[in-house]
């Protein structure tokens, strides 16, 4: 038996589409279990790029069964559109399978979501609009509507009329926001029930015979550890538990069937939205990195905040995920610069400080302590396939990030592709 988690180390994006896309080749399963689709994963697979929002990336390999499990909040059209679009592309999605639990992003968790964002003004979260939070809040509030009310029409019209009243009244009333009609909203999610019901099951019997009979699990989740509900820079943060503690309500499974659990990092840090972030780059080195790195949002095709790596951030994620491993991505990327820097601790009121402060005030006054690092700007490293390979100065900063972070590489992406790739 095999259970293996994959999480990002920072504010996500960090690729871990591509790491799960690798590890599926040896998975007989691959299960999302958080999130919604306000995340993607992209990946370069048969010269075709996916941006995978709601299907497990595992996908993209033949034979593999790809779970979306009860964690995971779903916009029924985004999934019905992705799932079109896969299939355009030859994709088999006969062994694609959904939780019944997963609660259903509704029209009122969208509107709502905007129309909120918009009222914080300047004070915004950098909220997607998706509608995520919202269904997470009716999810804990026990309003919500979950696949497999969605697939029963009488239980699903029964339940969009006990939830529209309030919701108009919030919407209209607090927000100055245009009502919605019950009955267009039945009419068209029964037609997304339509299509999505063959794919709705008990997944969490499935997961667990499976890890009964020895199968290798992998479970991939959105977002990031610093975007965790709970750990993250909250309020700046998502609505649900990405870390790989996650998984135990995620999923259903227990932590003692987790075997390893893998942090995804880039070799710089990225971030979207509001919220302190320590090793910005507010000059043309972090625009570089933007551009070299193209860091603009899956989803939302906003640019990203671009900055160094911060070891004092990935040590806490370590921490808190239990990593086993780690999967570094963009080590081409940041080899293109003059020198690389790694943030090593923070400076906070003069005093130099080795955690990461909760305190979003302390956080913001924290300044970062670095190393500098020779870059190998001379060299291109995109086709090298063997550590022995690489420049001793990109030996030397990977040495450098084990070291700060107190786990081992495992892997280190070169490029984009699936082929570039070192296993360590």
């Amino acid at each position: 038996m095999a259970a293996v988690v994959v999480v990002g180390t920072q504010w996500g994006d960090e690729g871990k589409g591509k790491y799960i896309d690798i590890l599926s080749a040896d998975a007989d399963y691959v299960v999302r279990y958080s999130g919604g689709n306000n995340a993607g994963h992209t990946i370069v697979h048969d010269g075709i790029k996916y941006a995978l929002h709601l299907v497990p990336s595992g996908i993209l390999r033949k034979g593999k069964t790809c779970i979306i499990a009860n964690g995971v909040v779903i916009d029924p059209a985004v999934l019905v559109n992705e799932i079109a679009n896969l299939s355009k592309h030859g994709n088999e999605l006969a062994r694609l399978l959904i939780s019944d639990r997963a609660h259903v992003i509704m029209p009122w968790h969208i509107e709502l979501d905007s129309l909120q964002e918009e009222s914080r003004g300047s004070e915004g979260l950098g909220t997607t609009r998706r509608g995520i939070g919202p269904a997470y809040a009716d999810k804990a509030e026990r309003s919500g509507i979950r696949m497999v009310d969605l697939i029963d029409p009488d239980a699903f019209r029964e339940k969009v009329y006990a939830n529209i009243k309030t919701k108009n009244a919030i919407i209209e009333k607090v927000y100055g926001g245009t009502p919605l009609d019950a009955e267009k909203i039945i009419e068209e999610y029964l037609g997304y029930a339509e299509k999505l019901k063959p794919y709705v099951t008990d997944v969490n019997a499935i997961i667990h015979r499976a890890l009964e009979e020895g199968k290798t699990v992998l479970f991939e989740g959105a977002q990031a550890t610093f975007l965790d509900l709970d750990f993250g820079t909250y309020p700046y943060v998502t609505s649900s538990n990405p870390i790989a503690g996650g998984v135990c309500t995620g999923a259903g499974v227990g932590p003692k069937m987790i075997t390893d659990v893998l942090g995804v990092l880039k070799a710089y840090t990225s971030r979207v939205g509001s919220g302190p972030f320590v090793t910005e780059i507010k000059n043309e080195i972090g625009d570089s990195i933007r551009e070299l790195g193209h860091e603009y949002g899956t989803t939302t095709g906003r640019p990203r905040r671009c900055g160094w790596l911060d070891a004092v951030m990935v040590k806490y994620a370590a921490r808190l995920n239990g990593l086993t491993g780690l999967c570094l991505n963009h080590l081409d990327t940041v080899g293109k610069l003059d020198s690389i820097k790694i943030c090593m601790a923070y400076k906070l009121d003069g005093k130099v400080i080795d955690y990461y402060p909760s305190n979003l005030k302390e956080l913001a006054r924290c300044e970062p302590v670095y190393e500098e690092f020779e870059s190998w700007k001379d060299s291109d490293i995109s086709r090298i396939n063997r550590y022995e390979m690489l420049p001793f100065a990109a030996k030397k900063y990977l040495r450098r990030i084990e070291e700060l972070i107190g786990v081992p590489i495992k892997y280190v992406g070169v490029g984009p592709g699936r082929d570039q790739v070192i296993t360590m």
